[in-house]
């Protein structure tokens, strides 16, 4: 249904507190726009009967609230002081296999343990290759067993060695919840693609994607897990309210590289993530889409009777448009933001009409224009992105048949030009619109049926985040610019090492 990249995955973990599962099904909830086709908790929980640890687990296809929705769940099955939660979109692994939900359990020779993982592998076909060698026997077809592997078979001693060791071997983007017998721990890849962050609920360490997870349990947000952190939470660290912290190191050559599309479209507004607040961000990209595209530069504001009115597509866009309408207005530019756009917001991402193909008619089940809005105004249309470019002719058709006196297209970002290798699902570059008409934006515009079509500059971009966000850190922007800031080594596709 959507037009948009698809999101990765999102995690959550929590350790010692008497509502662990909960808490987590809260903190997954959240997350919901993170991954939408499966989702699965884990808990680490003492047997009396068998006198050792255990990890019971629930996980199944679809959203949190149709997954978790018996009582006995939570009250019979998800016992436990420790969990770790899941919510999947497959960039890895084929999304029709239950194999492949996560989170992924073990019992090896140091215990229990439990892993979910955010991200994609980049390395994940040369380590497969080199187990299959070795006779290593799959139970899945996503990258995150793989690490699984790496873990049992290493050579050190003890656990907390073994995970290390697994750590140093796998390269990519990757955020991971680690469950042990009696561990709770946090992994951010060595360049920061993927966000991460440590919160405390009552006193006790949790571990989220995004702080939304936190705000829903009433967790307080301590800090961003740093690039390439190892944060180990055992009852030591809860008892002394104080992480025990290692680190990997990047690649010779290469710098962190937060995923700047986070901010783009991925991550809720009222999350903070890298640092920032993300509705901050958006806000200051509307700012300098303003700036580069002002309103009265846009419109023919002289023919026009009533003054141009800035609608967003809903939901991402929003915090965009107002900044791009508020700007405006500071310069002096007349124009005002409105609602323009309705969002269904019963509708799954997944939706797919019963008896109907029609991708039309998905968009208006999804998407309805308000014509006392529109009619007989100017529009500006902010969105965040454009991929394929069907989604947004199919708004404009929509949008047209209210009668506006004109429709302009302003996109917060650059024209995405190539594939992600670092955990999100893009297209293929040919199937991508700013590709198919060889960046030319007059024609894309012509496709999509707008009188103009502007976007944001890269440059604009990323000073427009940096701005907002002064951390010092840089953000990787190879959809927008190809230049990919850690080595590509080119992975599986999600369906190739299927069976059947």
């Amino acid at each position: 249904m959507s037009d948009k990249p698809r999101e990765y995955c999102g995690i959550f973990g929590i350790f010692d507190h008497e509502e662990a599962a909960l808490t987590t099904y809260y903190g997954l909830h959240s997350l919901q726009h993170r991954g939408q086709e499966s989702a699965g908790i884990v808990t680490s929980n003492y047997d009396a009967d068998k006198d050792r640890m255990v990890m019971p687990s629930y996980k199944d296809f679809g959203l949190v609230l149709s997954v978790f929705d018996k009582p006995k769940i939570m009250n019979k099955i998800l016992l436990g002081r420790s969990a770790i939660g899941h919510n999947r979109y497959s960039t890895s692994g084929s999304s029709k296999n239950p194999a492949n939900i996560q989170p992924f359990r073990v019992h090896y020779r140091n215990g229990n343990l439990a892993i979910g993982h955010n991200g994609n592998l980049s390395n994940a076909k040369q380590i497969r290759s080199r187990f299959r060698k070795e006779g290593v026997l799959f139970q899945s077809t996503s990258d995150t067993e793989l690490i699984l592997h790496l873990i049992s078979h290493s050579l050190k001693q003890d656990q907390m060695g073994q995970i290390m060791d697994a750590l140093h071997q796998i390269e990519g983007a990757y955020c991971l919840v680690i469950l042990t017998d009696d561990k709770l721990i946090g992994v951010r890849d060595p360049n920061g693609f993927r966000p991460l962050a440590l919160g405390k609920k009552d006193g006790k360490f949790c571990l989220a994607s995004e702080t939304c997870a936190f705000d829903i349990n009433k967790a307080e947000y301590v800090r961003d897990v740093e690039p390439g952190e190892v944060v180990v939470i055992d009852q030591e660290a809860s008892d002394a309210g104080e992480v025990t912290s290692y680190f990997i190191e990047p690649k010779e050559g290469t710098k962190t590289s937060q995923c700047i599309f986070e901010y783009v479209y991925f991550s809720r507004p009222d999350s903070m993530i890298f640092g920032e607040m993300v509705d901050k961000i958006r806000r200051n990209l509307g700012q300098a889409l303003a700036k580069e595209h002002p309103v009265n530069e846009v419109v023919n504001i002289k023919d026009s009777k009533k003054k141009p009115v800035v609608i967003s597509v809903p939901d991402s866009s929003n915090t965009a448009a107002i900044g791009y309408a508020n700007e405006n207005q500071k310069m002096g530019h007349e124009c005002k933001y409105d609602i323009g756009l309705i969002r269904n917001h019963y509708v799954g991402r997944t939706f797919i009409s019963p008896g109907q193909k029609s991708r039309e008619q998905k968009v208006r089940t999804k998407f309805n224009p308000v014509r006392g809005v529109i009619e007989g105004r100017p529009v500006v249309i902010v969105d965040d992105s454009i991929v394929r470019g069907t989604t947004s002719r199919l708004l404009v058709d929509m949008i047209k048949a209210c009668n506006p006196t004109e429709i302009h297209f302003l996109v917060s970002s650059p024209p995405i030009i190539s594939p992600c290798y670092y955990g999100m699902d893009f297209p293929n570059p040919e199937e991508l619109i700013a590709n198919k008409f060889d960046r030319n934006v007059e024609k894309i515009a012509e496709e999509i049926g707008v009188d103009s079509l502007r976007y944001l500059s890269a440059d604009g971009l990323v000073n427009a985040v940096k701005e907002a966000n002064p951390s010092g850190h840089d953000y990787c922007t190879a959809c927008f610019t190809s230049n990919y800031p850690v080595p590509v080594n080119f992975g599986v596709e999600k369906e190739e090492n299927e069976l059947v």
